[in-house]
This record gives C-alpha cells, sequence and structure tokens, in this order.
C-alpha cells in the first residue's frame, strides 16, 4: 500500500498535479490542511481516496478539523497542526496523540518536512509544503507511507 502525504498547497497546486503524474498509482492521499478552497479540484486529479482536513487558512471550509481511521493495523491521526501549537515543537501533538491512542500523526503548518520516531511507539509526520517550503534549502517536499508486504510501516519525505 502507498500513500501520498501533502499538506500546505495553498490553492498553488501545479506541484502536486506534476507529483500525481510521476508517482503513479497510489492507494491513497492525505492531505494535511491549507488547500484553500481547492480541495474539489486535488480530488479531482487523483485516482484514489483523499482525506483532507482545514487548515488555518482554509476559511468558510466544510472540511474536518481533524480525521482518525486505521491503514491496516495502524491508527492515523491527521491534523493541521495549527491548533496543537506545532510551530513551537511537536511535543504537545505528540502528548495529545497517546492521549488518542494513535500509532501515527500526521501535521502540517509548519511548511517544514520532519519525521519523528523519539516517542516510541508513535511517528509524527509532517509532509513540508509542495508549494510554499521553509526549511534549508526550500525545495518542495512531501512525504510517502508504504505499508510492506509484511504489515510494516514505513516514511519517507521526498523532493520535487
Amino acid at each position: 500500500m502507498r500513500i501520498l502525504i501533502v499538506s500546505d498547497t495553498h490553492r498553488k497546486n501545479d506541484n502536486y498535479f506534476k507529483l500525481l503524474k510521476q508517482l503513479g498509482p497510489l492507494d491513497m492521499i492525505i492531505h494535511c490542511g491549507d488547500a484553500e478552497g481547492s480541495e474539489y479540484l486535488l480530488a479531482a486529479a487523483a485516482d484514489c481516496p483523499l482525506k483532507i482536513v482545514l487548515g488555518n487558512n482554509d476559511y468558510f471550509s466544510q472540511l474536518p478539523r481533524e480525521l482518525e481511521f486505521n491503514v491496516e493495523k495502524y491508527r492515523i491521526w491527521v491534523t493541521h497542526g495549527h491548533n496543537h501549537y506545532v510551530s513551537m515543537g511537536n511535543e504537545f501533538l505528540k502528548k495529545e496523540a497517546r492521549v488518542k491512542g494513535v500509532d501515527v500523526v500526521l501535521f502540517g503548518h509548519t511548511h517544514r518536512p520532519v519525521i519523528d520516531t523519539s516517542t516510541r511507539g508513535l511517528v509524527a509526520v509532517n509532509p513540508g509544503s509542495l508549494s510554499y517550503p521553509r526549511q534549508e534549502g526550500r525545495r518542495p517536499s512531501y512525504a510517502l507511507m508504504e505499508v510492506d508486504r509484511f504489515g510494516e510501516l514505513h516514511f519517507t519525505i521526498a523532493y520535487l
């Protein structure tokens, strides 16, 4: 199973469309918020289910603030992160994830990619931004979540 994780596209979707062509078939796409009204366009371009949450710039949107669901044996929590103080670090977010009993928390907001495995039994992933990256080098980034044939979960940060 191959799942694309993106965030903070901010209605600048060219890199998203290029990425879909480049990656080929996917089983799911998860968008961690700030699509700014282009969620229908993003969903129409995908050949798989798209799960998307509300970001701090998604004004007047009916998107859910957070989502929880299973991928295989793993419990996933998706949130934009702005309500969990991720601009100050992800410790508060990880504490919330532990309370929720999830295995993986996916978030955005900072526009900086990270895979944090420092908390036993929990993975915190921010795919960065395809449109307005803020990390050193400022390359548009995304994450891939893959479940291998043994049912194990793997994450990769990649760049355009």
